[in-house]
């Protein structure tokens, strides 16, 4: 019998990125709550509930006919001062001459320098008076804080708004980009920057690592955000650190609160190797594949993973450049008997051989491949 046909690959060393998936939330780049700083009844809304808004936009008209009045009040009281000033001021530049020529007391003139003095401070005075009540004046017409979109209008025309305290009346958010948060283990992170620190891990880009976005239903947003920050305090309760990172949103097609993966490549591992998953077998004892010699003859070997990337598993350790490893065809072995090797295909099929067979790749159960490794 010529020896069983067996699916390998050829394992070739190259830079590979460890990429972690992590369970995050979304949340708006800004946020900002419009309120009612003048107390009176709501006029109008001039917006439409859902659309977008620019920073200074009017929102709200509020009953403005008693911040107007107020203004108009101040106004006069400024008129008024600048009056007394002026009369304050021609009295002491009349009394300056007639004190020098010993005219009058200097008493007199010194009680007109302090009149001068005493209307110019009211003047001052009534001009503060006038600024607050412009300002009140212009609360009465609500603007955006800042450019986003806006969510329903918590209040209706006809409210009566602003009575003791700032009413809510809307809700302003930013949600290009936006923000996703997400934990990872603390001991995860500690390794991660011991091995940067040894050497045998080198960071993920000169910009920091970057971030890609899996919905709920498997598809992925279509821009790759980008690292911020990790928090510097280790969740007492989890033991998890929370980390932040920032995702284009263009088209607007993830909001806030949305449940989403990141996949966060935040390393390289050098010289590493990536072999499908059904090659590995994996138990209590560690994880195995089957390496096939020169001269058809199949051993086990001890790998180190270094995480899974797009159905692959990242080996760190354990095999060599040119080493050939099983990915199916294992229900074909026989101990002490030798295979030969057919090449394995990413597709899942064995190349034809010589004699117009090809190896069928097969399910590799978990149990079957440990008890194969254990008779080999």
């Amino acid at each position: 019998m010529p020896p069983p046909e067996v699916g390998v690959v050829t394992v070739q060393p190259k830079d590979v990125g460890l990429v972690t998936e992590l369970p995050g939330r979304l949340e708006a780049f800004r946020v900002a709550q419009v309120r009612a700083r003048a107390a009176g009844i709501v006029q109008s809304r001039l917006f439409r509930e859902g659309s977008d808004v620019r920073a200074g936009q009017v929102l709200y008209r509020i009953d403005s006919a008693p911040y107007a009045a107020a203004n108009a009040s101040t106004q006069a009281g400024l008129a008024r001062a600048q009056a007394n000033l002026s009369q304050a001021s021609g009295l002491a530049e009349r009394y300056k001459p007639l004190v020098e020529a010993n005219a009058i007391s200097k008493q007199d003139y010194a009680n007109a320098v302090a009149a001068r003095q005493q209307a110019e401070a009211d003047v001052a005075a009534a001009r503060a008076a006038v600024k607050t009540s412009e300002i009140n004046l212009g609360y009465a017409s609500v603007t955006a804080p800042i450019s986003g979109r806006i969510g329903r209008s918590l209040v209706t025309e006809g409210a009566l708004v602003g009575q003791g305290e700032a009413t809510p009346l809307a809700v302003i958010q930013q949600i290009d980009p936006l923000y996703v948060n997400f934990t990872q283990p603390a001991s995860e992170v500690l390794n991660l920057r011991r091995a940067l620190e040894q050497g045998r891990l080198k960071r993920s880009g000169a910009d920091g690592a970057q971030v890609r976005v899996l919905l709920e239903d498997g598809t992925e947003h279509g821009q790759a955000g980008r690292l911020l920050f990790a928090d510097l305090t280790v969740d007492q309760t989890t033991g998890q650190v929370t980390i932040r990172a920032e995702v284009p949103n263009p088209r607007t097609m993830l909001l806030p609160g949305m449940f989403v993966r990141v996949q966060l490549e935040q390393a390289k591992a050098s010289n590493a190797l990536l072999l499908p998953q059904q090659a590995v077998t994996r138990t209590a004892q560690g994880d195995t594949v089957m390496v096939v010699a020169a001269d058809g003859q199949v051993a086990s070997r001890t790998v180190k993973l270094g995480g899974a990337q797009a159905g692959q598993w990242v080996i760190l350790d354990g095999l060599k450049a040119g080493e050939k490893v099983m990915v199916d065809g294992f229900q074909k072995l026989r101990p002490g008997s030798p295979v030969k090797p057919v090449p394995w295909t990413a597709s899942g099929t064995a190349a034809t051989g010589p004699a117009g067979t090809s190896a069928v790749p097969a399910a590799r159960p978990a149990s079957a491949a440990a008890s194969q490794a254990a008779k080999g």
